[in-house]
Parts: structure tokens; sequence; C-alpha cells
């Protein structure tokens, strides 16, 4: 399985290639489906969604089709995910993306797609790769979000916690002092900024930035 785990998209020419080494195919040969169904719940200006979707049609890509998985049957979305190279997962929500991951059956039939194709996340998208976040993790970055009870349970594709937008001044609470002070989640907790990706091969997990990352 491969993956590229993001804060914020393509911001550079390093992610851009990891896109490239990934999938294995020239540029003006991918295929890419992106899915922006983490940010239905969120609430205001969606101008970082535009520029995600921009970034990626300034890369020159066969082609670039959306869904909502949230919004149509699995015989609307299952042949264009199976038509796609590239399944980039948008920003957004992680526990609503998570729970319509669940509901939609999209989580069951992922890893037969991704046997052939590359996920890409971007922020949410990225969360929910990864292992469960832990209450407290969640309560320390994002403070005003409501984390009671269970949480939903994640892909678990990549055995790590990520955390997006390090030092974001969107995000406040993402810092490396506050990371360092969660308990230890008992796996490896990657805090990358928005220049910063995590590239993964086989469960291997490789660093690839222009910018800050923190790995506890």
């Amino acid at each position: 399985m491969k993956l590229l785990l993001t804060s914020a998209g393509i911001q550079n020419e390093s992610i851009a290639q990891a896109v490239l080494d990934l999938v294995g195919l020239p540029t003006e040969k991918i295929k890419m489906v992106f899915i922006p169904t983490a940010a239905n719940v969120e609430e205001g200006d969606k101008g970082w969604l535009i520029d995600d979707l921009r970034h990626f049609q300034e890369q020159g890509y066969e082609s670039i089709d959306i869904i909502d998985i949230a919004a149509v049957r699995k015989e609307v979305w299952l042949p264009r995910l199976e038509d796609a190279n590239l399944i980039c997962f948008g920003g957004g929500n992680e526990q609503f993306l998570a729970r319509i991951l669940r509901e939609s059956g999209l989580e069951e039939v992922l890893p037969e797609l991704l046997k052939t194709r590359v996920y890409m996340g971007i922020s949410a998208g990225s969360m929910v790769a990864g292992e469960i976040l832990s209450p407290d993790l969640l309560k320390a970055v994002y403070p005003d979000n409501n984390f009671e009870g269970d949480l939903e349970p994640t892909l678990g594709f990549v055995d790590c916690n990520f955390i997006p937008h390090l030092n974001s001044p969107h995000f406040p609470r993402a810092t490396k002092e506050v990371l360092e002070s969660v308990k230890d989640p008992g796996i490896p907790l990657y805090g990358l900024d928005d220049q910063s990706a995590l590239k993964v091969i086989g469960g291997e997990i490789g660093v690839v930035t222009e910018g800050e990352t923190y790995v506890k």
C-alpha cells in the first residue's frame, strides 16, 4: 500500500515529486479523484479547499474528478474511484470523514482499491489514515472542539498518529510544545507543517519536507 499524507496538499516541488514517485506515472497520465467529504460540516470560507484543488490543477494531471461519498451511493462512487490512480481525501473534520467512510462502505473496499492506487490525504484525510487519535491529544490541539465519548474508528493504514498544520497561525495549539506535553500515545506521533508530508510504502514511513516536522 502506498500513501502520501499531507497537511495542505501540494505546496512545493518535493510533495509534487512524491506524488509522481508513488503513482509511478508521468504527470499527464495521472487520473485523480478528489473526495471533499470532510469539508461538508465545516462552516465559513472555503478558500482553502479551492486552493487545494487549484494546486492540483496546476500540476497538469490528465483528469481531476470530484465526488462526495456522503452525497451519492456506492454504485456511483465506486466506478469513479476504480477509474483513478490517485485517490485524495481532502481536509475538514476527521471525525465526520471517518464516520462516512464506515457508513458508505468505502472503508471496506479501500484496501482492495489501494493495491493498485495511491491514497493521498490532506489534513483530516491524512488523520483518518492512521490510528485512532486519543481524546487527550485531540483536546490538547483542538480545545474548541468537543471530543466526548468514543471516537470514530480510523482506517489504520499507517501505524502512527498524524497532526497537521504544525506551527500554523490558524491552529495556534498545533505546536511542538503542545505535542510534547501530551501523554505518549504508544505509537509514533508526527506533527507536520504545510510544507511537509509522510511518504508511506508498505508500512515504511519517510518524511518529505521543505519545512518543519515533529516526531515523538
